[in-house]
C-alpha cells in the first residue's frame, strides 16, 4: 500500500499542531499559575480528542475523493490512525505515573506543574518527529528491522508482566540528575514557573529546569516503545507520526485527568503488556499471517478497557503493617 504523505498532507498536520499549540500557549499565559481541576482537564482532553477524530475525518474524505487513492485505502489508512492514536494514548498512561513520580520527589505545587509539562510537550513533539523519521528511513532501506522491533516489544511486554518489587522509586541517584547538579549553578528553592534566574549577575537554574529534564527524558524511554508499536501498525511515516504528535498533544490534559486516580488502575499494566507482546507478535509472523488493522485496533480497545474495568472491580489490596 502506497505511502500518503504528500508536502500537502503534511503542510495540514503541521498548521493543525501549530495552532493548537498556539492556542495551548494563549490558555496557559491568559491563566498563568493555577491548578488545574478535573473539569478543565476533561474539557482539554475532549479538545485534543476532537481535534484527533477531526483530522481522521479528513484524511479519509481527502483520501476518498483523490483518484489516485479512493475510498479502499482511504479506509485502511484512516483505521491505521485511529490504531496508533489509540495505542499511543494508551501507552502514554505509563508517563503519568513517571510525571506523578517526578513532581512528587521534586515537590512541585500543582499550580506550576501545568507550565512544564506545555513545554515537556514542546520536545516531545520534536523527539518523536525525528524518532519517527530515523524509523521510516531504517525500515525503508532495512525492512528486517521490523523484525527488531517486533522482538523488542515482545521482550518488553512480556516483562511488564513479571510482578515488580514494591520498592520506593528515589530520583537522589539518578545519574543525569547528579551530572546536572556538578556542572549547572542551581538554586535550592523554586522560584514560580521559571526554570532560570539571574542571581548577582549569574544565570542560575531552578529545580523546574531539573524537573522538566526529566520529564524531557522520561518522554525518550516511553518513545522507544510507542514508535515501534505504531510502526507494528503501519510503516507509512505521515501515519506514525499524525498519530503519535496527536496523542502526545493531549498528555498533559490526561495527566491532570488522571492523576488524582491513576494509582486505581492498579490492572493496566498487565493490559498494556498484552497489547505490546500482541503488536510484537504482528509485527514477527507479519509474512506467514496478517493481522487485519481493524482487527489489532479491536483487540487494542478491548484489553485497555478490559484492565481499567478489572482494575475498578477489583481494587488493589493496601498492605497493611
Amino acid at each position: 500500500m502506497p505511502d500518503i504523505g504528500s508536502p500537502f498532507f503534511y503542510g495540514v498536520f503541521f498548521i493543525a499542531v501549530l495552532i493548537m499549540l498556539a492556542v495551548d500557549i494563549v490558555a496557559l499565559n491568559k491563566k498563568g499559575a493555577h491548578k488545574v481541576g478535573v473539569k478543565e482537564a476533561l474539557a482539554w482532553s475532549c479538545v485534543w480528542v476532537t481535534v484527533a477524530l477531526s483530522f481522521a475525518a479528513w484524511l479519509y474524505w481527502d483520501l476518498k475523493l483523490d483518484p489516485a487513492f479512493g475510498p479502499a485505502i482511504a479506509h485502511e489508512k484512516t483505521l491505521e490512525f485511529l490504531t496508533g492514536y489509540v495505542i499511543e494514548k494508551s501507552l502514554a498512561v505509563d508517563n503519568i505515573f513517571v510525571f506523578l513520580m517526578i513532581f512528587a520527589y521534586f515537590k512541585v505545587p500543582p499550580e506550576y506543574q501545568r507550565r512544564v509539562l506545555v513545554y515537556g510537550v514542546f520536545g516531545a513533539i520534536i523527539l518523536r518527529a525525528v524518532m519517527v523519521g530515523v524509523g521510516a528511513a531504517l525500515v525503508k532501506e532495512f525492512a528486517w528491522v521490523l523484525y527488531i522491533f517486533g522482538a523488542f516489544l515482545v521482550f518488553t511486554g512480556l516483562k511488564m508482566m513479571l510482578p515488580e518489587k514494591e520498592e520506593a522509586a528515589d530520583l537522589a541517584d539518578n545519574p543525569i540528575l547528579k551530572f546536572l547538579r556538578r556542572h549547572i549553578r542551581m538554586t535550592d528553592q523554586m522560584h514560580g514557573e521559571k526554570f532560570f534566574i539571574v542571581k548577582d549577575g549569574l544565570r542560575y537554574a531552578t529545580p523546574m529546569f531539573l524537573v522538566l529534564v526529566m520529564i524531557e527524558l522520561s518522554d525518550v524511554v516511553f518513545a522507544v516503545d510507542s514508535i515501534p508499536a505504531i510502526f507494528a501498525v503501519t510503516t507509512d511515516p505521515f501515519i506514525v507520526l499524525t498519530s503519535n504528535i496527536f496523542a502526545i498533544l493531549g498528555l498533559r490534559a490526561m495527566y491532570f485527568l488522571l492523576a488524582d486516580v491513576a494509582d486505581r488502575f492498579h490492572l493496566l499494566k498487565y493490559g498494556l503488556a498484552v497489547v505490546l507482546t500482541f503488536i510484537g507478535v504482528k509485527m514477527l509472523i507479519v509474512k506467514v499471517f496478517h493481522i487485519p488493522t481493524a482487527i489489532s485496533l479491536s483487540v487494542v480497545f478491548v484489553v485497555i478497557i478490559g484492565s481499567v474495568l478489572l482494575s475498578l472491580a477489583f481494587p488493589k489490596r493496601e498492605h497493611t503493617a
